[in-house]
C-alpha cells in the first residue's frame, strides 16, 4: 500500500487525569466511577449522543441484572443506569423487581426495555448533574505513546485536530480501537449480518390503545441473522466490524434488507421509526489481557474479582470477571471497559452486553483512580484497595 509522512504541528486542548474514548453505556459508568472518586474526567463520544449500541445502535433492552433464580447480582452503576433508562419513559419491569422483593426462580428476570431516545437524554442530563466533561462528535483517533506509556490522545472534530494529555486512558470504544492503536496485542471477532431497526403499525397503535404503554408502539423489525447465525444472508462472509469496509459493507447490506422487506407494504398503514445510527456488531475485537475469560470459568471464583455476573441467555450461571481482564501488563496506564476486555466464546458473549458493560467500566475507571492516586501501573494496584471501593459502590464481587 502506499504511503505518505505527514508531519504537523497539533494544539494541546487540554489536560485530565482520565480521558475515557467512547460514550457507550461502559463509558458513561467509567465516567461516573472516576469522576465520584475526585479525578478530572474527559468522555470523548464521536457520535452525536451519549448510550451507544443501547441508544444510537436502537438495542433498547437491559439485559437481566439477575442469575435467573431470583437473585440480584449486578449491582452499582449497572442497576443505578437500568433505573435511568426507564425513570422519565416506558419500561415492561416486573413490578417485584420495582419494588426490590425478592423473585422467585420461575418469575420474569431484572431486565427492561426502555426508550433508547429518552434513555439519551437521561444520560446526557446525567453527565450534566455529575459535572463530567463530554465531547460529542469527536473522534479518539490515535493515542500518543512514549515506550508503552500513553501520554493522550489524538482527536479529530470540527475543530480540527487536537490533543488532549492524560494520565489515564481507558478505551471504551467497543472496537479496542485506543488500545490496538497503541500497540496492545488484540483478537478480531466474527459477526453475522444482523439488522434491527424499530417500526410502528396499525397492529401496534391498536395495542397501545389497550395497553396504554408506549412500548407498544415500537416493534423491532429484525433482519438477517439471530445471535447464533440463523438467518445469516447465504453466502456472505462474516463481518469483523475492524474495517471501514467492513462497517460501509454491513451497514448497506443492513440497510437494504430492511428497504427490500417494507418497500411492498401499504405505506400508510406503516412507518420505520428509526432506523440504527452505528454498525450493531456484537463481538468486533477484544484485548489479550492478563487473563481471558471463556466457558471454562463458569461457577469458577477469582481472586482478583471486579463484580459477579450472570447470563442473560440462561438461568442459574455464574460467572466473575477478574481485573485482569481489563488490561496489559506491558502498558501500565491504559484500561479496556465493555465488551473489549479480555474474553472469548462464551465469556465473550456474556461480557459484551449492557449490565456487564456497566460493570466493566465502573471498574476501569475506579481503577484508573487508584492508578494516579498511587503514582502505580494497572498491573501493580492493591486489588484488595480496589475491591474495597468497588464494594463500597455496592457492587456484588463473588456469587
Amino acid at each position: 500500500m502506499e504511503k505518505i509522512i505527514e508531519t504537523r504541528e497539533v494544539p494541546v486542548k487540554g489536560e485530565y487525569d482520565i480521558i475515557i474514548a467512547g460514550g457507550g453505556i461502559a463509558g458513561v459508568a467509567a465516567a461516573l466511577a472516576s469522576k465520584r472518586l475526585g479525578s478530572r474526567v474527559l468522555l470523548i463520544e464521536k457520535s452525536v449522543m451519549l448510550g451507544g449500541l443501547a441508544t444510537l445502535g436502537l438495542i433498547s433492552w437491559y439485559e437481566p441484572l439477575c442469575d435467573g433464580t431470583g437473585r440480584h447480582i449486578i449491582k452499582g452503576i449497572s442497576e443505578e443506569l437500568l433505573l435511568l433508562s426507564i425513570c422519565y419513559g416506558p419500561d415492561n419491569l416486573a413490578e417485584d423487581w420495582k419494588t426490590h422483593k425478592m423473585s422467585t426462580p420461575d418469575s420474569r428476570r431484572y431486565a427492561t426495555h426502555f426508550s433508547p431516545a429518552i434513555f439519551a437524554l437521561a444520560l446526557n442530563d446525567l453527565m450534566s448533574r455529575e459535572k463530567i466533561d463530554v465531547r460529542l462528535d469527536m473522534l479518539a483517533s490515535h493515542p500518543v505513546m512514549e515506550q508503552n506509556v500513553c501520554k493522550g490522545l489524538i482527536v479529530e472534530s470540527k475543530s480540527g485536530r487536537e490533543f488532549f494529555k492524560a494520565s489515564v486512558v481507558i478505551d471504551a470504544t467497543g472496537d479496542a480501537d485506543i488500545l490496538f492503536r497503541g500497540g496492545v496485542p488484540c483478537v478480531n471477532g466474527r459477526n453475522f449480518l444482523s439488522y434491527v431497526s424499530h417500526g410502528c403499525g396499525l397492529r401496534e397503535a391498536e395495542k397501545f390503545m389497550k395497553t396504554r404503554n408506549a412500548l407498544s408502539v415500537r416493534k423491532w423489525i429484525s433482519c438477517g441473522s439471530n445471535m447464533y447465525g440463523s438467518g445469516h444472508p447465504e453466502g456472505l462472509h462474516t463481518f469483523s466490524g475492524t474495517t471501514n469496509e467492513d462497517v460501509t459493507e454491513f451497514i448497506r447490506i443492513g440497510q437494504q434488507m430492511l428497504f427490500d422487506r417494507i418497500k411492498d407494504e401499504p405505506p400508510s398503514e406503516r412507518d420505520i421509526i428509526a432506523i440504527p445510527g452505528m454498525a450493531q456488531y456484537r463481538t468486533t475485537r477484544h484485548i489479550q489481557g492478563e487473563y481471558e475469560l471463556t466457558l471454562a470459568d463458569k461457577e469458577k471464583h477469582h481472586e482478583d474479582s471486579v463484580g459477579a455476573i450472570g447470563d442473560f441467555r440462561n438461568r442459574d450461571v455464574h460467572y466473575e470477571i477478574p481485573y485482569r481482564c481489563l488490561y496489559n501488563k506491558n502498558f501500565p496506564n491504559m484500561l479496556a471497559a465493555g465488551r473489549i476486555v479480555s474474553a472469548s466464546g462464551d465469556g465473550w458473549e456474556v461480557t459484551r452486553v449492557i449490565p456487564v458493560a456497566a460493570l466493566t467500566g465502573q471498574a476501569a475507571g475506579t481503577a484508573a483512580h487508584l492508578i494516579i492516586a498511587n503514582k502505580q501501573s494497572a498491573s501493580d494496584i492493591n486489588i484488595t484497595d480496589l475491591q474495597s471501593l468497588l464494594t463500597n459502590q455496592g457492587l456484588v464481587l463473588h456469587f
